[in-house]
Order: C-alpha cells, then structure tokens, then sequence
C-alpha cells in the first residue's frame, strides 16, 4: 500500500537532504557567523586591518613628527573631567616628545598586523611541509625530522627568539624594513614545531585509510596523495592552530619592542609606545594605557576568532 506523504514531512526530508549536500566549508562558515563573539572579533579585525592598510590617509598627522609645545596632551576625553593639558587638535594626546599618539597608534597597529600575519604565513609552510613528509614518508625522514623539532622545541620559544633577534640586528638583515625582516625570521624559526607535530599526528591517523589506499593503488605519486588527498582532510585543525599563533607573533612583536630589540626608531610600535610611556608614567598613564588597550583588543579579537573556528571546523559541533 502506497504512503502518501504529509507537506510538513516532505519539507522536513527535503531539509535533511538540503543539509546533507552542504559542504564541510559552507557549513563551519554557517557556525561560525552563528558565533557572535566571532564575529565581533571579525569586526575588529577587519575595522584595524582597514586602519592599518590606510593608515597614510586617516592619521592626522606624521606619526614620527615632533612638536615640544605640545607635550604629553591628554585624550580629549579628560577634559570633560578635569583635564587641563588637552589640545582638540590632538584626539587621544601626545606623548613625551610632542607625537600625536592617534597616528603613532594607526601605523602601530600596521607593524603588529603585519608581524600577525607574515611570521604566521612562513610557521604554515614550514611546519605543514616538516610535518607532512615526516608522518607520510616514516622511517628515517620522520626520525630525523622530529629529533630536529625536538630541539629546537627545548628551547624556551621567547628566549630563542630574543637571542636570535639580537645576534642578527646588528647584521645588514637588521636594518632591512626597519628590524621587520630580523622578527620574521626569529618568530617562524622558533614556532613552527608545533604545528609540524600537529600536522604529522594528522598525516598518521589518515594515511592508510581507504581513499588514500585508492589513490595508491591506481598509482598515484606521494606528492599528489600528500596535497590532493591528505591536505584538504587535515586543514581543519590546521587552521585553528594558525588563528591561535597570530595573537602569539603579535605580542612576541611587542615584547621585543618593549625590551629594545624589536622595530629600530623612529618607526612606531605598540610595544616601543608602551616602553616610551612608562618613562612619563608617574605624570601621565595615557602614552601606556593607550597601546597596551589596542593590544589587548587585537588579542582577544584573535582569540575569539581562534575560539569560532574550533567549533565552527569541529565536525562533532551540534547545529
């Protein structure tokens, strides 16, 4: 005997089916706008990347620029209680040598973003490589590989860095893009052990599965099972790992600042702010308060954005 379906039973299947032929992509991206905290850490991720791209045309002024009259003014704000070293002029104030701290701040958060960014993109390749030939190819070249990334991973990561930092500023890779090159170097250098751990604990519990075995056996080559096959199935975490260790590249960016190995002056940074603000700090907080807020902001952006994509990209996650 036939049975004849009910709408609401027809639209329930078809919206079983509908889910069902999203991809795995579409489906983390649906998760993760559903994130608010994701997608406020967005906002302000993509707000400080639009500051940082322009900040040539949006800052009011030179950000190495001096003017002595105009020493430590105070944001605009204070003056609403009690303030009396403010200077409309000057929106956020202007630290011990008379810089307007809005526009230091603009080109700081360039300098962070981009040592975010580009460090992070060097540790993705280096440690995806490392960790792929050493859990597909085994033997030998895994054995080699991980005692390779079991030492450098004994060393403290922020010691190492320092001391590779202040062995090459001296060097004429220091003085390329004001120190940015010599920070790159000393932040991929050190970081990128555990994400090639990440990624051959990965390559180890997918490579003698099926599909992989299928490919093998019609013969394709280990370079198109790695990258066709194995890649796209261990991307997930892979990504998590990465949004995690933007925010570290960033404030291992500012502590080398803070301590004087970082960006060289007059460039500014957040960090280099933070250590100028402190020699004013008894007079006024602003000079340190400011960077280290914008700081704290660009880390807990990432950290929700970090937070978004591990449940987004969880396949376990409920809907």
């Amino acid at each position: 005997m036939a049975t004849t379906l009910t709408t609401e039973q027809r639209r329930s299947i078809g919206s079983r089916l509908e889910r069902k032929q999203r991809s795995l992509w579409g489906d983390a991206l649906r998760r993760l706008l559903r994130n608010r905290a994701a997608v406020v850490g967005l906002a302000v991720i993509g707000f400080a990347a639009f500051v940082a791209v322009f900040a040539g045309v949006l800052a009011p002024y030179d950000p190495i620029a001096q003017d002595p009259p105009k020493q430590l003014m105070e944001p605009i704000w204070t003056k609403a209680f009690g303030g009396k070293y403010t200077d409309p002029a000057f929106l956020l104030g202007s630290d011990a040598l008379g810089r307007d701290m809005l526009s230091r701040l603009m080109y700081g958060s360039r300098i962070g973003l981009v040592v975010g960014f580009v460090p992070v993109t060097i540790i993705f390749f280096i440690g995806m490589s490392v960790g792929m030939l050493a859990g597909y190819l085994g033997g030998w070249v895994d054995n080699f590989l991980m005692r390779l990334t079991d030492v450098i991973y004994a060393f403290p990561d922020l010691l190492f860095v320092i001391i590779i930092v202040a062995m090459l500023r001296s060097t004429s890779a220091g003085d390329v893009m004001g120190g940015l090159l010599v920070i790159f170097v000393g932040i991929a250098v050190v970081n990128w052990v555990g994400l090639a751990r990440l990624v051959r604990g990965q390559v180890l519990s997918i490579k003698h599965r099926e599909f992989v075995e299928a490919a093998r056996a019609v013969g394709a080559s280990p370079i198109w099972i790695m990258t066709r096959h194995i890649f796209p199935n261990i991307l997930a975490p892979v990504i998590v790992s990465v949004a995690f260790a933007i925010p570290g590249a960033l404030l291992t960016e500012a502590t080398l600042s803070f301590i004087g190995i970082g960006i060289k002056p007059p460039t500014p940074s957040l960090g280099t702010m933070i250590a100028d603000g402190f020699v004013v700090f008894s007079t006024t907080p602003w000079p340190v308060l400011l960077p280290a807020l914008c700081i704290s902001v660009l880390l807990l952006a990432f950290t929700f954005v970090g937070d978004g994509l591990r449940d987004a990209l969880d396949p376990r996650s409920s809907t």
